[in-house]
C-alpha cells in the first residue's frame, strides 16, 4: 500500500522533466521552493516533542489509522540517533494498537546518509532502514531536497523510497488519517 502513496516518483532513470531542463529551473526557483517548504513544515499540526506525542497517542482509547514520523535535520549523522527512537516508538504503539500502520519521511541533510555510496560508512543506519522496511514501515526521502545537492533517485538503494517531496509525502499520509510525529 505504501508504494501507492508516492506521487510520480522518478525512480530508476525516469526524468520528471522533459530533456532534463527541470534542474536549471529548480536552481532558479530554489529560494521560492525553500520558503514554501519551510512554511509547509512550520505549519504542521503536530509539533509536540516526539516522546510526548507518542505518550499522547498511547493514552487514547482508539488506535490511530497510522503514524508518519518526520525527520528533518541539518546533520547527516542524525539518523544514527533518531532511527532507534523511531523503532522504540513503533514498538510502544504496536504493543497498544497492533493494527496501526507506520511510515518514515526523511527530508533534511540526514537523508544523504541513505545513499547507496554510504552503505559502508552508515552500515548500521542502512540496516535499521532495511529492518523497518522488512517490518512494512516504508522509509521515504525527498527527491527535491536531494536534487538541490546533485543527488538523484538512482543514488539511493531500492529499499529507500524516493518521494518527489518530503512535505508532499507527509501530506498524503495525513490525508489517509495518519498522525504526524516530528522527531527531534
Amino acid at each position: 500500500m505504501a508504494g501507492l502513496l508516492t506521487i510520480a516518483s522518478t525512480r530508476r532513470g525516469k526524468s520528471s522533466s522533459p530533456g532534463g531542463r527541470g534542474l536549471s529551473l529548480l536552481s532558479k526557483t530554489r529560494p521560492i521552493v525553500v520558503a514554501l517548504l519551510t512554511l509547509l513544515w512550520a505549519g504542521s499540526p503536530l509539533t509536540a516533542l516526539a516522546n510526548e506525542a507518542v505518550e499522547q497517542l498511547l493514552a487514547r482509547s482508539e488506535a490511530p489509522e497510522g503514524v508518519v514520523f518526520e525527520i528533518v535535520e541539518a546533520d547527516e549523522d542524525a539518523l544514527e540517533a533518531l532511527l532507534p527512537q523511531v523503532r522504540t516508538a513503533i514498538e510502544k504503539i504496536r504493543a497498544r494498537f497492533p493494527q496501526t500502520e507506520f511510515a518514515v519521511v526523511s527530508h533534511g541533510r540526514e537523508e544523504f546518509a541513505l545513499q547507496s555510496q554510504y552503505q559502508g560508512e552508515y552500515a548500521e543506519v542502512h540496516q535499521q532502514v532495511q529492518s523497518l522496511v522488512a517490518d512494512e514501515v516504508p522509509v521515504h526521502v525527498c527527491e527535491t531536497h536531494a536534487g538541490w545537492y546533485g543527488v538523484s533517485a538512482e543514488d539511493f538503494p531500492q529499499y529507500v523510497n524516493v518521494a518527489p517531496t518530503g512535505p508532499g509525502q507527509i501530506r498524503l499520509y495525513e490525508e489517509l488519517g495518519y498522525e504526524l510525529i516530528v522527531m527531534d
